[in-house]
């Protein structure tokens, strides 16, 4: 399986003035701090972890929403990072974003045929006959009715705003597609409807996803591999059954101990393999020297504090970073 996207040394400061009137100063908000990672050509990568730990940041570089402070992006062997305007609009052709607030991200004044055609008419398309044939064909593949393109989105549910989200995403025939937590806003009834709708539209279209998440159940139910981010780094990755069955870094195995279990059998199970995470997470202006995860880690080291951890491959394609582990 090919790589389609390869992001290598990849950064992102946000400048951030601090300190008082006399004595300011601009320190580097660190959301994403040398990130090297891999999306091969039709797999679903998983990405998860805390709040503000730069999962939306990481993902809106690999499309180039917003430009990298440093590092490569290769887009099917292309580095979509040295691209001009004109470049990257013809790239953008083949990769897209669903944003998490299926309400703020779709414009309230226009009707949902006017925000799927949009992307059209941003590449050169007309708004005639053709163009809206092509906005009725991207209602039916998402699950809603053609009188649908009439209306606006505030008549929708949340769920069906979703899918109006999805039909605009996919309009221009992308190969890669940032999900970037796509049902966190949506009731716990819908969220299953549109994981399972994405998926199908995978198997359908050939699709490439990074699907961002704070649920660990769902990151498993849809994911190919499952990347796992603690403050502006990548601290494990591997294939989703070997990460679930034998996750090998303290706050990968920390998050797969929290998910909730339903079947009485496995409770105890569960219980006995618990940890607590202690604390908060740093902040990305001061983040803690050596193993970022040191602070909050139950099996901490002296090495943990004074030394950031190289990543490692004890398993083929299981790739962590911690002390344990090398």
């Amino acid at each position: 399986m090919t790589d389609l996207i390869a992001a290598t040394g990849l950064i992102k400061h946000y400048p951030v003035e601090t300190g008082g009137f006399l004595r300011r100063q601009t320190t580097p908000l660190r959301a994403v701090d040398g990130v090297a990672l891999t999306v091969r050509a039709g797999e679903t990568l998983g990405l998860v972890g805390e709040s503000g730990c730069g999962k939306s940041t990481l993902g809106r570089l690999l499309i180039r929403l917003i430009p990298a402070t440093a590092g490569r992006i290769l887009f099917d062997g292309t580095d979509i990072t040295e691209l001009d305007a004109k470049g990257l609009r013809a790239a953008r052709r083949g990769m897209q974003i669903i944003f998490q607030d299926p309400f703020g991200a779709l414009n309230p004044r226009m009707t949902v045929e006017d925000i799927i055609m949009e992307p059209l008419l941003i590449h050169g398309a007309r708004a005639d006959a053709a163009a809206r044939a092509k906005v009725a064909a991207m209602l039916s593949l998402v699950g809603l009715p053609a009188r649908a393109a009439e209306r606006f989105p505030h008549e929708f549910s949340g769920g069906q705003r979703q899918r109006v989200g999805i039909a605009r995403a996919l309009v221009l025939h992308p190969r890669f597609v940032v999900a970037d937590e796509p049902v966190s806003a949506l009731d716990v009834s819908v969220q299953a409807q549109i994981v399972n709708l994405l998926a199908d539209l995978q198997q359908e279209l050939g699709l490439t996803y990074l699907f961002i998440a704070h649920d660990l159940g769902v990151v498993k139910h849809i994911s190919t591999r499952v990347a796992v981010m603690y403050l502006g780094k990548i601290v494990e990755l591997a294939d989703k059954r070997a990460l679930y069955a034998a996750p090998r870094h303290p706050y990968t195995q920390a998050l797969i101990a929290a998910v909730p279990v339903t079947h009485p059998s496995q409770r105890a199970e569960a219980r006995r393999k618990r940890q607590r995470i202690e604390g908060d997470i740093p902040s990305a202006l001061h983040p803690p020297p050596g193993c970022r995860f040191h602070t909050r880690c139950p099996h901490v080291m002296a090495v943990c504090r004074e030394q950031e951890p190289r990543v490692t491959e004890p398993a083929p394609g299981h790739q962590v970073a911690c002390h344990l582990a090398g």
